[in-house]
């Protein structure tokens, strides 16, 4: 059999910046000449960044992406890298606009591209487009219609991006039909949790109906609220694990494989689902067999907490560095929620650029400010302490509130608080808000919901107890201080805006409360449907009224990590103004 050593490059990109992509490009195609790789392979619009949502629709951002691409085939040759093939991401757009009624103007197109001896050989679009979720390619991309396959080494490589692997139908069965060697796959697969064990099990799938051995290659990074994990995978054609990339790192995958050989005559016309087969001859004669055999590996698992929590850290990480910030500013009240962020602030950007605020008023216990002080001597991120008390009073004397209006007062003047010490010293606010308390409304507008990025977002209660545990725990393992105090671990949950208040005055326990909140927000079950499932019946009406009515306040909350199936935002689109209640 033939012999192809494969690098498949695991690496993040910035949505926008053509340059400093095509440079980690040619830095990474380099990495893999050294390797001896024969093909190299780069993840789903890498060269733009990705989602690249509404600058699709803009003719000079897709001119910019083909212009781009063209100058990288000409410099990856100018730098003595030409001869190797180069599969790459990018945006382009169809040669012929038919324009048309549902039609994305300029019918841009989600692309990728072989780049060989200074010019671009081969173009090809993603065929099945995703418009469920976060994805709505529909509105910004049309869709290819060709099976893109190139020879390499007398090896047929079939080429699909994403979503082809993920819907039944269009390019796994025509690589088959063409009968292709491999099929390798670009891909810029959002994180969610769970999912590594699902994809793992789709390329098995695909690499069985593929017949042929399967190359899954991964984006790493964050853009937005979306993460991108890597676990780039490779399976032979019974589906069984060749490598497997790590989770959230940056690397290079490279492998040999024992291919077959193409056929004499290369494949041709329409071979399934009506895609014509678009073939490209880069190296006809296969390889002397070589002896210096590069096999793959599998990295490690992270467990789901470890995961979560790297997410969560890879999240805001990116969206600080990638936004050209420096710092980060947050609230800390001594409770769980706040000490969780600071602790993943302190992991993504270093405690040195992490600043907490502690701002009691007379409500505070003396523990919870003990436990803020705690936590930054733990951590060594910089603190200090503002009491809230005297503009508290000075507003008393002004409105004579009482009742939920002087509680809510309090969080409103800790997020002016914040957000002047943001303007002053040009640090952004980071909102401590999870999604159990976005779920129930349990949130202050312009008071704990200030802030430029929420990571804990998308985050239940009982998960954030959870990761916070993990976190102590990992520290332990290493020697290290765990930097979030137990007692903000143990002690019940408390806004403390007013004396012996505790979270579980106005919300169930939080147990029930996730288990409920995920069968309604991620599952779009009913009201009698979660009853069914065993929940008390008026413990499930309540929460799922006071989900209902807290629309408006989630659509004020800034954008934060995602990590679960569906989270507030792109994900659950609902309308503000609606009269449709789920408990009559």
């Amino acid at each position: 059999m033939p012999q192809l050593r494969l690098a498949l490059n695991q690496i993040d990109s910035t949505v926008g910046d053509l340059a400093g992509n095509a440079d980690a490009v040619v830095r990474w195609t380099r990495h893999s000449a050294e390797q001896g790789a024969h093909l190299v392979a780069f993840p789903e619009m890498v060269l733009t960044g990705y989602p690249v949502e509404d600058l699709a629709l803009r003719p000079s951002f897709v001119h910019a992406s083909r212009a781009a691409l063209t100058a990288l085939a000409g410099r990856l040759a100018d730098e003595g890298l030409g001869e190797l093939p180069v599969v790459v991401g990018y945006l382009d757009r169809a040669e012929e606009d038919r324009p048309r009624y549902g039609r994305p103007a300029g019918a841009p197109r989600n692309a990728g591209a072989v780049l060989h001896r200074g010019e671009v050989v081969l173009t090809y679009a993603k065929h099945h487009l995703p418009n469920y979720g976060v994805f709505d390619e529909f509105r910004y991309f049309v869709p290819g219609e060709t099976l893109p396959v190139i020879r390499v080494h007398g090896v047929d490589v079939a080429l699909a991006i994403c979503e082809d692997l993920w819907q039944d139908g269009g390019r796994v069965p025509a690589t088959r039909a063409a009968g292709a060697g491999l099929l390798l796959s670009i891909n810029a697969s959002p994180y969610e949790r769970n999912k590594d064990d699902v994809r793992l099990d789709l390329v098995r799938r695909r690499a069985r109906e593929a017949g042929c051995t399967t190359a899954y290659l991964a984006m790493v990074g964050g853009q937005d609220d979306l993460v991108f994990d890597g676990d780039s995978i490779v399976v032979d054609r019974d589906g069984e694990v060749i490598a497997r990339a790590p989770q959230f790192e940056e690397g290079c995958v490279v492998l040999d494989l024992d291919l077959p050989a193409a056929a004499a005559t290369p494949p041709s016309g329409n071979v399934a689902d009506g895609l014509r087969v678009d073939h490209r001859i880069i190296s006809a004669d296969p390889l002397p067999p070589y002896e210096q055999r590069v096999t793959g590996a599998e990295a490690p698992r992270m467990d789901d907490d470890e995961e979560v929590y790297t997410a969560l850290v890879t999240g805001l990480r990116a969206y600080v560095v990638k936004n050209g910030f420096r710092s980060v500013l947050v609230g800390l009240s001594g409770g769980i929620d706040s000490a969780l962020v600071a602790a993943i602030a302190c992991d993504a950007i270093g405690p040195e650029n992490v600043y907490g605020v502690s701002m009691p008023s007379r409500y505070s216990s003396e523990h919870s400010k003990d436990d803020a002080a705690d936590l930054a001597r733990r951590t060594g991120l910089n603190f200090r302490t503002v009491p809230i008390g005297p503009m508290f009073d000075a507003y008393m004397d002004a409105l004579r509130l009482t009742g939920l209006a002087e509680e809510n007062l309090q969080a409103r003047l800790r997020g002016t608080l914040l957000m002047a010490i943001s303007n002053q010293e040009g640090h952004i606010v980071l909102a401590p808000g999870n999604k159990s308390e976005l779920a129930c409304g349990y949130s202050t507008l312009y008071g704990d919901s200030v802030g430029a990025y929420g990571p804990i977002k998308d985050v239940y209660k009982t998960t954030v107890y959870s990761i916070a545990r993990w976190r102590n725990k990992a520290a332990a393992e290493r020697g290290e201080t765990p930097p979030i105090p137990e007692n903000s671990i143990t002690k019940p949950p408390s806004a403390e805006l007013r004396p012996g208040q505790v979270d579980a005055d106005s919300l169930p326990d939080y147990d029930v409360l996730d288990r409920i909140l995920e069968l309604y927000v991620d599952r779009d079950l009913g009201r009698e449907e979660i009853i069914a499932r065993g929940f008390d019946a008026e413990t499930v009406t309540r929460v799922l009224r006071m989900t209902d009515t807290a629309e408006y306040k989630r659509r004020q909350y800034p954008p934060g990590t995602k990590i679960s199936a569906k989270g507030f935002g792109k994900d659950r689109r609902l309308p503000i103004t609606n009269r449709w209640r789920e408990t009559g």
